[in-house]
């Protein structure tokens, strides 16, 4: 079982309109409204694609009501923790003609103590009989970088793979704290090492005791880097897909976990651990790029089977995100 924790979950809104055009009235067709956040949309890919699954996640307010229902009308195993604060919501208005998504998102409310200690109570008690644990998503107002990092560090204690995709101080929380993967976007990677070359940021962060990193580098791909073997992996498509992009990193997070509940050991510096990195790579960038072209965040389109013969998967020898030295077999 993989065990997802959305620590500030949100009612994702989205519409889709033909041009978006700055200061104008557009007329759309209905909107549509799902229970998202991060961990919400990675437990969707993974209970599509046949995994077992359990989404832990927070509920409140009557914005809360609705998300508790859409989510149990969805079929996806999940355990709610009540909070006093309404859940928030996130509206993504998609331009059809760029294939540009614009996202606004609710700071949302924080959680009290009692809220966060029954949250992270929660997370411990499912997260030990788990194959792997992702944390995904923003950290709310009273659940910061050194709750994250506890709850990293008593999950890893007892042996659970865990993923972490966050932004901000919570990233070097969760490497300090052992976390098997982290999951940063380019900018995220930027933006907490002060290192504009992906690769040298990817290492900071292993360096400060992350297991393996994989950044998304939007229409360039993926990096993956370890902190126990040489070089990386750079994987990508050989051709761009428009769309609506928002849950594209999600589905990256998804085949991580897929991943590493079936090697747990994906970082090793052995020939078992470097052909699983080079098949998750080719996974997470078909996932990825297939959840481009879904309108809603926490799906697949069906071509993802197809895309994954599509990726080009290279290494290098010194971790560098430049030119690759040969492709990888996967």
């Amino acid at each position: 079982m993989i065990l997802t924790v959305t620590p500030n979950p949100a009612l994702d809104l989205t519409w889709h309109a033909d041009r978006l055009l700055p200061g104008e009235t557009h007329r759309v067709d209905a909107g549509a409204a799902r229970a998202g956040g991060k961990g919400l949309n990675v437990a969707r890919v993974l209970h599509a694609e046949g995994h077992e699954v359990l989404a832990l996640t927070t509920s409140g307010g009557a914005v809360g009501e609705e998300f508790a229902a859409e989510l149990e009308s969805s079929g996806i195993p999940h355990r709610l923790v009540p909070v006093a604060g309404a859940t928030r919501r996130s509206i993504a208005l998609v331009d059809e003609s760029s294939g540009e998504t614009t996202v606004l998102n609710e700071r949302g409310d924080g959680l009290a103590p009692d809220e966060v200690a029954a949250l992270t109570a929660s997370a411990l008690e499912l997260g030990r009989g788990a194959d792997a644990v992702a944390i995904c998503g923003s950290l709310p107002t009273g659940f910061g970088p050194d709750e994250l990092g506890a709850l990293v560090g008593a999950l890893r204690d007892a042996g659970v793979p865990v993923i972490v995709d966050t932004s901000g101080p919570g990233l070097a929380a969760a490497a300090r704290a052992g976390a098997s993967a982290l999951k940063p976007n380019a900018e995220e990677l930027r933006a907490e090492t002060g290192l504009d070359e992906p690769a040298a940021g990817a290492r900071a962060l292993l360096a400060l005791g992350a297991g393996i990193v994989v950044a998304s580098l939007g229409s360039e791909g993926l990096l993956i880097q370890t902190a126990d073997a040489p070089g990386g992996i750079r994987a990508g498509l050989p051709r761009r897909l428009h769309g609506n992009a928002t849950g594209a990193g999600d589905a990256a997070v998804a085949a991580m976990a897929a991943a590493l509940a079936e090697t747990p050991d994906l970082a090793a510096d052995s020939p078992a651990s470097a052909d699983a990195r080079a098949r998750l790579a080719r996974r997470a960038t078909a996932w990825s790029a297939s959840a481009v072209l879904m309108p809603l965040a926490g799906d697949l389109s069906p071509e993802h089977a197809a895309l994954e013969h599509e990726v080009v998967v290279t290494t290098t020898s010194t971790g560098n995100a430049g030119p690759s030295d040969r492709e990888a077999t996967a």
